[in-house]
């Protein structure tokens, strides 16, 4: 088993696809997909354009659509939801399908979406992502982490380096055998350093900054919890995730 880590869609190979790809978007998208999957949501289906959001929703019922789409932290006018994990009860998703477009993570799932397996990760989800590589144990496992408008993220890169050092650690490989890039190893480093530290961490971010002067307090701390949710949005059809549990059910 080989991990790499992409920092962004932008430097993420076009030329080839690995066994499985995980997206990851911890400041909000991938953390909203699993908490809106693990509250009931039929399914999620990602855009990067919102124009082609709003035509392929409109094919939708009414009451079994819901359109969230955020730009720049804030929610877009006219959608029914912006990019809040918390907002995704299941009063709300129970049942529907989220139709989502964010400013970077849904960037990273579509980038990746030719890959066989197509994964989507957060810090809540941790746990259950590493179950199913640990049970599925794919050759080469890409984990793309969505950024800011192109840039490095801190909050992606933790979650990245949370990913691979309990993959490392449970499968008894060194750093030299596991890691396929540089980054690997830096995101394990950085996870190392502020595992204990997570929320403040994502405080430091750019982009937990934005969402602060946002007033998004809640979210943030939510972001930053560890393995509280045993749902993997896992890709059916482009474009398309739905829910896969985890065998190893999470205590409650």
């Amino acid at each position: 088993m080989k991990l790499f880590v992409f920092h962004t869609p932008e430097l993420t190979p076009t030329d080839r696809v690995p066994d499985c790809a995980i997206a990851v978007d911890v400041l909000r998208a991938t953390s909203t997909m699993a908490t809106a999957l693990a509250s009931g949501a039929e399914a999620v289906q990602v855009f990067s354009d919102l124009n082609q959001l709003l035509e392929v929703s409109s094919h939708w019922p009414i009451d079994k659509r819901i359109r969230a789409g955020e730009r720049g932290g804030s929610k877009v006018e006219g959608f029914d939801f912006g990019n809040s994990p918390l907002g995704c009860t299941a009063e709300v998703v129970g049942g529907r399908r989220l139709f989502i477009s964010t400013t970077n993570g849904t960037r990273a799932l579509t980038c990746v979406q030719r890959a066989s397996t197509v994964l989507a990760a957060a810090l809540i989800n941790r746990k259950a992502t590493v179950d199913y590589l640990l049970e599925h144990r794919p050759e080469t496992i890409w984990i793309v982490g969505s950024g800011w408008e192109g840039a490095f993220a801190l909050e992606d890169t933790v979650c990245a380096g949370a990913i691979a050092h309990s993959l490392m650690t449970q499968l008894n490989l060194s750093l030299d055998e596991f890691a396929g890039n540089d980054e690997v190893i830096g995101a394990v480093s950085l996870y190392q350093t502020w595992k204990d530290r997570l929320y403040d961490l994502l405080c430091h971010a750019s982009h937990g900054k934005r969402l602060l002067r946002l007033e998004c307090y809640d979210d943030l701390k939510y972001c930053a919890c560890l393995d509280i949710l045993d749902v993997i949005p896992i890709q059916q059809e482009p474009g398309v995730l739905v829910k896969h549990e985890s065998l190893i059910r999470i205590a409650s």
